[in-house]
């Protein structure tokens, strides 16, 4: 062991770890959830040291030597080292003050050895007086929540825009198998299995589009406001380089904010983030939801499609097939659901020049990319692209109900519409063989009338 000193005295730390007595606070303090902080803010953090000892060397606020040590350290880590030292609890107090030092420590311990020395001679090195040189966690741990959740988002954003192609391409494999429509769980009309599933499609097409403009919002950054967002101790060259240095490192478009008080005490960019994570949440289970009834049964429901069989459904009724991918879908979204709650509570309860409660938004909000991250791959992949259309049944479901008088009322009339759907309902005869009975149609108008291109709207026949 090692001993360091903080302001609540000396403490020991194990000897070979790269963090120091900061991080042992925080492991004795906020062992709650289990899981260190997300890789990706470690990532970020790792990126905004690096972009401050670059930016300090080139206005002469630091040593290049002390410097350079910072710099290789922190490539080291983005290169995959050094990864078990990052250890605080996602959930902390302070505001993300912890993860902060946990970064610093490392970085300073690792930079020390490249000094020659050996870890926790902070002569060589400090975690704050060099390190965290012209920082505040309160800008740093905004900024890079703000860029760990765009790399999370551009994944997602992409499988969305897979996920919608999928469902385009079922739309145009089903444009001419003509189904029930139901409306209130009731026949209503007859539509084509292709129309519901390009009705899908918009709404994920909107979903893509949302989070694809989501980013946007994100890109502005607080760095250079240090503890409240005035700048206090951050000269105004280390303030104006250093978001060139982190837009050059990340790849990413970002601006440092006009009034920076507003990111260091303001989480709304965050709700906003995560609402329309919830809304793309709200479209899945939705679809999830359908590909449930419509594949039911087989036998005795719906069953008018059939999902791709990817496990045995049961211990003990041989056969059954369940529809385990979309259940797993409708969870992900209760779950994503429930963070947007916790995402929603931890950003109205800041309070004045600082909300404490951001790491539970990184958590929560991180958690819900993950899951999209995860997800969405899985929905396309082993669901949607292995659906076929049970066309028969979807014959026979329409017409063995009431669902082609509405299409047919136009020529024969409600009167007799209404008497047709009083003789099914009596006799159990289909809507086709009533009205041929009776003499109201011919085969070839009533095959005319029932032609899928004549169930879609001009609208709908659009050019892919």
């Amino acid at each position: 062991m090692r001993t360091e000193h903080d302001l609540l005295g000396p403490l020991e730390v194990p000897v070979d770890a790269y963090y120091g007595i900061h991080t042992v606070r925080a492991l004795e303090n906020f062992f709650i959830t289990g899981v260190p902080i997300h890789k990706e803010l470690v990532e970020a953090l790792v990126v905004i040291k690096k972009a401050a000892a670059l930016t300090n060397i080139s206005i002469g606020a630091l040593d290049p030597d002390k410097g350079e040590a910072i710099t290789a350290a922190c490539d080291e880590i983005l290169a995959g080292a050094l990864r078990s030292q990052f250890v605080v609890d996602c959930l902390q107090g302070g505001a993300g003050t912890s993860a902060n030092m946990n970064v610093n420590e490392v970085i300073a311990n690792r930079a020390i050895e490249h000094l020659g020395g050996k870890k926790g001679d902070y002569r060589l090195i400090h975690p704050l007086d060099h390190v965290n040189l012209h920082q505040s966690t309160n800008d740093v741990f905004p900024t890079a929540v703000r860029i760990a959740a765009i790399r999370l988002l551009k994944p997602v954003t992409e499988s969305f825009a897979n996920l919608q192609s999928a469902l385009q391409e079922k739309e145009e494999a089903f444009s001419r198998v003509i189904k029930a429509g139901r409306t209130q769980l009731q026949d209503a009309v007859p539509v084509t299995l292709g129309q519901e599933f390009g009705a899908w499609a918009q709404a994920i097409s909107r979903d893509r589009w949302r989070l694809y403009k989501a980013e946007e919002r994100l890109r502005q950054v607080n760095i250079g406001g240090t503890a409240v967002g005035t700048g206090l101790n951050a000269p105004r060259a280390y303030i104006f380089t250093m978001i060139e240095k982190l837009r050059d490192l990340t790849g990413i478009s970002l601006a440092r904010t006009d009034y920076m008080m507003d990111p260091t005490q303001n989480c709304d960019v965050f709700v906003e983030v995560s609402g329309l994570l919830k809304t793309a949440a709200v479209n899945l289970s939705k679809i999830a939801n359908d590909l449930r009834l419509l594949s039911s049964g087989p036998y005795t429901g719906i069953g008018e499609i059939t999902l791709p069989a990817v496990q045995a459904g049961s211990s003990i009724m041989p056969g059954k097939v369940n529809p385990v991918i979309p259940e797993a879908v409708n969870q992900v979204a209760f779950q994503i659901i429930a963070n947007d709650t916790a995402i929603t509570l931890a950003a109205m309860s800041g309070q004045l020049e600082l909300n404490a409660f951001l790491p539970a938004i990184a958590k929560n909000l991180f958690e819900e990319l993950d899951l999209l991250d995860h997800t969405l791959p899985i929905f396309t992949k082993r669901c949607i692209d292995g659906i076929a259309a049970n066309e028969q049944t979807c014959r026979d479901n329409l017409e063995n109900s009431t669902v082609t008088l509405t299409a047919l009322t136009a020529i024969i009339g409600y009167d007799k519409g209404t008497e047709a759907a009083l003789i099914l309902k009596e006799t159990g005869k289909s809507i086709r063989a009533i009205i041929l009975e009776k003499n109201w149609m011919t085969v070839a108008e009533l095959e005319e009338v029932l032609k899928p291109e004549r169930l879609t709207s001009p609208s709908m026949d659009r050019k892919r």
